[in-house]
């Protein structure tokens, strides 16, 4: 759920940030068990990430060499050539060090305050969070995500492993077709029919009794991904251009109120319709919203939405989506004095409280260079942690499950 500063080579556009915001919040109310189609936030930031990441891209793509960077000998980008080491460097520092702390923060957490069945699955969990592919770990166990996250502390990083193997594959398309002369043409067909085929298999594989292979799975889930990507390309952002304000702005809050409305309805796997076609419908609606607050400056849809609230919430979105789940299973079956939706509200703000500390001191020092990630510390630094994790790994003792397991009452 990472934020980027800029889609399709524009400034900041705060409108997105508060989408983000609305997006984590659905989240965080479904995990309590407060708004039964919340987890359809994920397809938003989904489609957010594929937009974001697509314009940056083209972005670099049709930026030409500086006349000072050639005369100081600097590396040469040509027209149409993308740096994929520094986009996945950037990448890495964008999303790495806030995953590696709070991998290494759970992990004892659990061990201190959390069941040994979740204790033993953190520990079985934690190389394919490592390794960006939690989901698939998932799919190929056949743990399914509706019935047995309850248990499991990680459960959560599935769509991080999802957006991670988009963010390694997606590039290599974009840098190869962005050289030709119609190449930002070409993005937007290839990404068009990616996200046909994707339908395509959600529809094929969403038929079967446990549909976490078409919920998880990297090929299932990257419809919404490219539908964002569709939205970043020249024609369709040339068309949105054409979009008279006054026509945006109904056609904007209509979308806003269809996400909302879907979030509030449906009803996780029992929605009949949700891999026939409702998942891409919501992140195609989702896709449409995004390029018109873009496009479109200054509808009172993108105004709410980058209001203040919802575009703190963005600023904070992916350390708090990395936090809510562990502390939701830690600590909301000690809090049941309180009630459904004043424990809630106490692990809501713990998830944020941790949120910001790690936004602050580990995520945006990393990424803009700043503070103790100066220099050679930064990489020194996250390298430790990641040597903590693999320490952590191996030496804490798995147990033998018996009792002890989180009562799944309480938590929807």
């Amino acid at each position: 759920m990472p934020r980027d500063g800029s889609a399709a080579g524009r400034s900041h556009i705060t409108a997105l940030d508060g989408l983000r915001g609305f997006a984590v919040g659905a989240v965080l109310l479904f995990h309590a068990g407060h708004l039964r189609g919340g987890f359809l936030g994920v397809d938003l930031f989904f489609v957010l990430s594929g937009f974001l990441i697509t314009g940056l891209l083209l972005g670099e793509a049709k930026a030409k060499p500086k006349a000072k960077a050639k005369a100081r000998g600097a590396k040469r980008r040509a027209r149409g050539r993308i740096d994929l080491a520094a986009f996945w460097g950037r990448r890495a520092r964008r999303l790495l060090p806030a995953l590696l702390c709070v991998v290494v923060v759970t992990v004892p957490a659990t061990w201190a305050w959390g069941s040994p069945e979740q204790l033993r699955f953190a520990l079985d969990d934690m190389p394919w969070v490592g390794a960006q592919a939690v989901n698939w770990h998932y799919i190929t166990e056949q743990i399914g995500y509706w019935n047995a996250s309850d248990t499991r502390v990680f459960a959560h990083l599935w769509s991080i492993g999802v957006e991670w193997q988009f963010y390694l594959a997606w590039p290599l398309v974009v840098a190869v077709a962005a050289r030709a002369r119609c190449g930002e043409r070409i993005v937007a067909a290839l990404a068009g029919a990616g996200a046909l085929v994707s339908l395509a298999l959600t529809v094929s594989l969403g038929a079967a009794v446990d549909t976490t292979r078409a919920y998880e799975g990297t090929d299932t889930r990257a419809a919404a991904l490219l539908l964002g990507a569709l939205v970043a390309t020249a024609p369709v952002r040339n068309l949105v251009r054409r979009v008279p304000p006054r026509v945006a702005d109904p056609v904007c809050l209509a979308l806003a109120c269809g996400l909302a409305v879907a979030w509030a309805v449906t009803e996780g796997e029992k929605a009949p319709l949700l891999f026939q076609g409702g998942l891409f419908l919501h992140s195609l609606t989702a896709a449409v919203l995004i390029v018109l607050m873009a496009q479109v400056p200054g509808t009172r849809a993108a105004r709410i939405a980058g209001s203040r609230l919802p575009r703190g919430l963005g600023r904070l979105s992916y350390s708090l989506y990395l936090w809510h789940w562990p502390v939701y299973l830690l600590l909301l079956p000690r809090l049941t004095a309180l009630g459904d939706w004043g424990g809630t509200a106490v692990a809501i703000g713990v998830s944020l409280a941790a949120a910001a500390v790690t936004t602050r001191c580990v995520e945006d020092p990393v990424r803009f260079r700043a503070g103790w990630a100066r220099g050679g510390r930064g990489p020194i630094v996250v390298g430790a942690v990641a040597l903590a994790g693999a320490v952590l790994w191996v030496a804490v003792p798995e147990p033998v499950t018996g009792v002890g397991t989180v009562d799944v009452d309480q938590l929807r």
